[in-house]
C-alpha cells in the first residue's frame, strides 16, 4: 500500500513538473523561477476555478494530477462560486495577484497557462470549461 500511494505521489509530482516547465518554455523561462511558474498557474487556476459552476470545476479537477488538483482547491469556497468576471476582471484579477513583472502582461500570463493546462486534459472536459464561460472570455481560452 505504501509503494502505491509513493508511486502516485511520484508520479503526479512529474505530471506537476511538466505543466510547470512547460509554462516556463513557453516564456523561456530559466527552471530557477520555478516560484514564478507556480505563481502564475496558482493565478490563473483559482480564477478559473471561482468562475466556473461547481459541477464543472470539480469535473475539471479530476483530471488534473493530485498536486495540482491541491493547489486548485486550496482556499475553495464553493458555496462562493461562480464568481461573475468578464475578460478584463479575469484579467484586473490576475494582474492583482501575480506579482511578477513578465512580457505580454496578464494576458499572455492567463494564455500560456490556459493552453498548458488544456494539453494535460481531455478535449472534451477543455471544451466543457471554454462553454462555462462568458463569450469575452472564452475567446481568450484556447
Amino acid at each position: 500500500m505504501a509503494e502505491q500511494f509513493q508511486s502516485a505521489i511520484e508520479s503526479s509530482m512529474q505530471k506537476t513538473n511538466e505543466i510547470l516547465r512547460d509554462i516556463e518554455q513557453a516564456y523561456g523561462w530559466p527552471k530557477e523561477q520555478r516560484n514564478q511558474s507556480y505563481c502564475a498557474l496558482r493565478t490563473v487556476l483559482h480564477l478559473l476555478r471561482d468562475r466556473m459552476p461547481v459541477q464543472e470545476s470539480v469535473e475539471f479537477a479530476a483530471q488534473l494530477p493530485v498536486v495540482v488538483r491541491g493547489v486548485y482547491f486550496d482556499g475553495w469556497k464553493p458555496m462562493d462560486v461562480p464568481v461573475k468576471l468578464n475578460r478584463d476582471d479575469f484579467l484586473l484579477e490576475v494582474r492583482q495577484r501575480f506579482p511578477y513583472d513578465v512580457e505580454g502582461g496578464a494576458e499572455r500570463v492567463v494564455q500560456v497557462v490556459l493552453d498548458t493546462l488544456r494539453r494535460h486534459v481531455t478535449q472534451g472536459e477543455w471544451q466543457d470549461v471554454k462553454d462555462t464561460m462568458p463569450k469575452d472570455m472564452a475567446r481568450m481560452i484556447p
